[in-house]
């Protein structure tokens, strides 16, 4: 499918179909996105969302945000996440993003927590969407790279979205990541994909969609059924890395248990190795690596994943990710 043109480089190769890695708040930091990277090779990687200040303050991103943002990540494009709320604050970030090297930006309007803050933001600022009019434009004027939004499909109603295109388009945002979901579904029930098919149809915005998709199969379906511009892989990418292998390769079938226990030992293993450099102490190492554990509900590994769960100690942990058969 052929969007139009854009003076704006997009964060994947043209003429592909891309599948980006999820940004998971507490899942995909850089130790994760490293081994991803050079593993699965997913095509757009994101960080995490970085919160923005609010207030009047000349620090809107932390330290730690700051030492995130670059243009690549392994050679792979880097999407820097900003999460906030107020016109001059986001607008303050994004500036501040693009002077530390950001070169693709993407407004968070997804996440279900953020309702639960004490200024909107997230998926919280669907609750009132004549803050967007003046937001989206603003945060286009100066953002010189890529502009995307991910975003649900509506607050409480996931008709919500195609009131909100024509603000898209006209302030010319680059793309969008649908979840469609409303915000205050949070992560219950399925996504409604009709609702991308439609959105789809009646927008010239690339979509990538995004919401549930556990299995190449899925994958594959959802993109012939939508016709969307690519896929955002989340839970399904975290339980089983190589999905982005076999989506990209149009392989169906599911991996064997010898198959899967071999990527199981090369995941952990990775993560292991990669975030003994970048946190502190046993216990943070392997409370990290083993946050992982919650988007697995694979009935072959059970009772080895809750005896990984159990371990204290690195060495424990190492001892039985070599055994797992």
């Amino acid at each position: 499918m052929s969007f139009p043109s854009t003076q704006h480089k997009l964060p994947w190769f043209p003429d592909t179909t891309p599948l980006m890695l999820a940004p998971m708040q507490g899942l995909t930091n850089r130790g994760l996105r490293h081994l991803f990277a050079q593993w699965v090779k997913p095509d757009t990687l994101f960080t995490e969302f970085m919160r923005v200040a609010p207030g009047e303050t000349s620090k809107r991103l932390s330290a730690s945000d700051l030492g995130e943002i670059a243009p690549t990540e392994e050679t792979i494009p880097l999407v820097v996440q900003l999460i906030g709320h107020g016109t001059d604050a986001l607008v303050a970030a994004a500036q501040i993003a693009q002077t530390n090297g950001a070169a693709h930006i993407n407004l968070n309007l997804g996440c279900p927590f953020g309702r639960m803050t004490t200024g909107l933001t997230g998926g919280g600022m669907l609750q009132q969407p004549e803050l967007l009019q003046e937001l989206i434009p603003a945060l286009r004027t100066v953002i010189q790279g890529s502009f995307s939004v991910k975003l649900r499909a509506g607050y409480d109603n996931l008709q919500q979205i195609f009131s909100l295109l024509p603000l898209f388009e006209s302030a010319r945002v680059d793309f969008l990541v649908l979840h469609p979901r409303t915000v205050l579904q949070e992560y219950e029930g399925l996504a409604d994909h009709s609702i991308t098919t439609r959105v789809v149809q009646e927008t010239s915005l690339p979509i990538i969609a995004n919401g549930d998709v556990r299995t190449a199969e899925g994958g594959l379906r959802l993109l012939e059924q939508t016709k969307a511009a690519g896929l955002m892989l989340g839970r399904g990418a975290i339980a089983d890395p190589l999905l982005f292998q076999r989506i990209r390769s149009g392989v169906t079938h599911q991996p064997s248990q010898v198959e899967r226990a071999a990527m199981l030992r090369h995941y952990l293993t990775g993560l292991l190795e990669r975030y003994q450099g970048i946190f502190c102490g046993e216990q943070q190492i392997l409370g990290k690596v083993k946050t992982v554990f919650a988007t697995m509900d694979d009935p072959d590994f059970t009772k080895q994943i809750k005896g990984l769960k159990k371990a204290r100690t690195i060495q424990l942990f190492s001892s039985l990710v070599a055994q797992l058969p």
